[in-house]
Formats: structure tokens, sequence, C-alpha cells
């Protein structure tokens, strides 16, 4: 990795970290944080946000893509999640579904612990033969 891929990378890692720390997640205790980066050089960072009527929370992932549509922009170049614990903290399949919407087959999907980057994959290995806004003949979002 380039020197500049490294220090792009480090940015949305500390990104991630600083979401991750603002995480709400009294019940499972298992706060996670998400940044991405567009195109355009922007980023956009989440966290999970719970709340007791369980099925009414928020993932990181999701709140980082809400944040970059507020601010008009469309497409992911690349996408960090950093969670605690032994096992990889990969999107869950609903977030897969999301970054898909703004996101291409080799997008890459970095996986993070507290010490820095476990693993990536691109968005084809966490989500192969997925449905996108081609299946419905619109393209693919501007």
């Amino acid at each position: 990795m380039s020197k500049s891929a490294d220090a792009a990378l480090d940015r949305l890692f500390a990104a991630a970290r600083a979401a991750q720390a603002n995480a709400y997640a009294p019940y499972s205790r298992f706060k996670v944080g998400a940044a991405l980066r567009t195109p355009s050089g922007a980023i956009f960072s989440g966290c999970n946000v719970e709340n007791a009527a369980y099925p009414q929370g928020a993932c990181a992932e999701a709140m980082a893509i809400g944040a970059m549509a507020l601010a008009g922009e469309r497409r992911i170049a690349e996408i960090l999640v950093v969670g605690d614990g032994e096992g990889l903290c990969t999107p869950c399949g609903g977030c897969r579904q999301r970054i898909r919407e703004f996101a291409g087959p080799a997008t890459p999907i970095h996986i993070s612990g507290l010490s820095g980057v476990r693993a990536s994959f691109t968005l084809d290995e966490l989500l192969p033969h997925s449905f996108g806004p081609e299946n419905l003949n619109i393209g693919a979002p501007t």
C-alpha cells in the first residue's frame, strides 16, 4: 500500500474510532464506529445508537451513509468499521445492502479492531451476487 493510501486509511480509522467513542450502546455494550470516504475525498462517520425498543436502533454504517447522503454525496469509495472483541466486526446483512446502494462490487470494506485494520474485503466478497440499483434499470446513484 502506498503512503497516501496508508494515510487515507489512517484518517478513516481515526474517524471511525472517534465515532465509536460516541456510540450509544447501553444494552449490548458493544460500541461500533464506521467511517467512509467518498470519491471526492470527504469522510463521513457514524456510530451505533441502540434503543430500548430493540429493532429501532441504528447501525454505525447506516449512520455514516446517512451523513454522506445529507451532505449530498452519493458514492462510497471505501468504508472502515471498527468494533471491540475477538471476532471480526463485519457489517450486518442490512448494512451490506445499504453499502451496496452506494458502492460497487470492488469497493473495499476494512474491518478493524482497536489496534487497527484486521481484514479487508471487497463488497462482492461480503455480498456476492447482490441486488442493486442496476437491477431496477435505473443505474447507479449519482
